[in-house]
């Protein structure tokens, strides 16, 4: 019998449920095995609701752990939902990148402690929600990076305030402005991820976090997350981003990004 977190069924993600005798720990699985676990417009629609399901629980999970099938984390947008954003117009560009972005990143509203099980590669807007979430566990020979510069569109899922929160200006600059792939040893490094740990470990050590963290009062817990964060500052964050990229959609630069993945090559900017 399934849990009441794996009541209903879903197109891209997959749940599991852990019950132990503190409550229940509660996995979510990004699963679009055609492209890497990319982010499309359904699984957003999907996450949302899934994350506005589990806030409404009587009883909410001890700790919810996000991760990826099919041996990867996230390969960020997919390249359907990219190549119809340079058909939209600037306006409907705005709209619907804020509206997007919200979908994922409404996992930092959940009063829970929320673990990314970072299993494999993370790549653009999938490696922002895990900068989303609370605590990271990274895999050792992953690839990550905020590529966006890299594909003619300003840096977006809150990315361009999540990395400085996190790492501070220089360094979170730094990873935004170069796009440049770092490893999970490295993440670790720099205060990132809390551990990283081959492959196939990861999710086993993202459980044992969770199992570690269901042992602290809920209670405590909730304020404490409610004190962290300023959803207000990530919001006006947000709207920004929304507006550079909907600018940069509608570029030529942004529609030499669609061909040059299409035609397997680097894409050749001219700034308009």
């Amino acid at each position: 019998m399934k849990s009441r977190f794996e009541a209903k069924e879903y197109e891209f993600l997959e749940l599991e449920s852990r019950e132990t005798e503190d409550g229940t720990i509660l996995s979510i699985f990004l699963n679009n095995p055609s492209s890497r676990n990319s982010m499309t417009w359904k699984m957003g629609e999907e996450f949302s609701d899934l994350i506005h399901s589990i806030r409404k629980q009587k009883h909410l999970p001890r700790a919810v752990i996000v991760s990826g099938r099919n041996d990867v984390f996230c390969a960020g947008g997919d390249l359907n939902l990219l190549r119809s954003f340079s058909e939209k117009s600037f306006s409907q560009n705005r709209r619907d990148m804020r509206k997007f972005y919200g979908f994922f990143l409404s996992v930092r509203k959940l009063p829970v402690p929320v673990i990314a099980a970072v299993n494999g590669h993370a790549i653009g807007a999938g490696l922002s929600l895990t900068f989303g979430c609370d605590l990271r566990i990274f895999a050792s020979d992953g690839k990550y990076s905020f590529n966006f510069v890299r594909l003619g569109i300003h840096p977006g899922m809150g990315s361009s305030y999540l990395a400085p929160e996190l790492l501070g200006k220089s360094l979170g600059g730094r990873i935004l402005l170069t796009g440049e792939t770092f490893d999970g040893n490295t993440a670790k490094e720099w205060g990132l991820a809390l551990d990283a740990v081959p492959k196939v470990s990861v999710y086993e050590r993202a459980m044992e976090l969770a199992l570690s963290l269901s042992k602290a009062s809920p209670l405590a817990l909730q304020e404490l997350k409610g004190n962290l964060y300023s959803w207000k500052q990530l919001d006006s964050a947000l709207k920004k981003e929304a507006e550079s990229q909907a600018r940069n959609f509608i570029s030529d630069d942004f529609k030499e990004t669609i061909q040059s993945i299409i035609e397997k090559r680097d894409p050749k900017f001219k700034g308009k």
